[in-house]
């Protein structure tokens, strides 16, 4: 098993729509693994292939609660095919650490995707599973939660953000 490199803001993949999956094979697998490390190490809820620099339609979840037994989702070409409901929940985002922002989702979604086995599998999920999918299924298109703040909430993350990773740079 392996930690792997998150990616950050801005860097270009994050806005490189993912390739299909073609093929569910011992490579993939173990990439989903070492994912699901990677996301459990950082701490994260979700985390999808092109935050680890690879350009693939695949997103592990994990949204149970640190008392619970984990409950690992990994999604295979993950799509949505049906929503519901909106919802406005605070997101952060693991390629965009110590930034938050609430962000508009529907609070129930269907999602069809599949499983390291090669089944298909179409679940309804609501609340915060709901906006793990919607988020993670966003990386695969290219598109970053803050992406979807307004042009004036983006430009102000813009300006907060390369303060705070100047800052950090001053620290190294």
């Amino acid at each position: 098993m392996a930690v792997l490199r998150i990616f950050h803001y801005p860097e270009p993949v994050l806005n490189q729509k993912a390739q299909p999956v073609e093929q569910i094979d011992g490579e993939l697998k173990i990439l989903a693994r070492d994912m699901a490390e990677t996301m459990y190490a950082a701490p994260g809820v979700g985390l999808a292939a092109p935050q680890v620099g690879i350009s693939k339609r695949m997103v592990v979840i994990d949204c149970a609660r640190k008392d619970q037994e984990p409950q690992l989702i990994v999604a295979v070409n993950p799509e949505i095919v049906e929503e519901q409901g909106e919802l406005f929940e605070e997101e952060g985002c693991l390629s965009v650490p110590g930034y938050y922002a609430r962000v508009p989702r529907s609070a129930r979604v269907k999602v069809r995707y599949q499983n390291l086995e090669g089944q298909v599998v179409e679940q309804e999920v609501e609340e915060l599973l709901a906006v793990a999918f919607q988020h993670e299924i966003d990386h695969l298109e290219g598109t970053l939660f803050v992406d979807h703040l307004s042009p004036l909430k983006r430009s102000i993350f813009r300006k907060k953000y390369k303060k705070m990773l100047a800052q950090q740079q001053e620290q190294m």
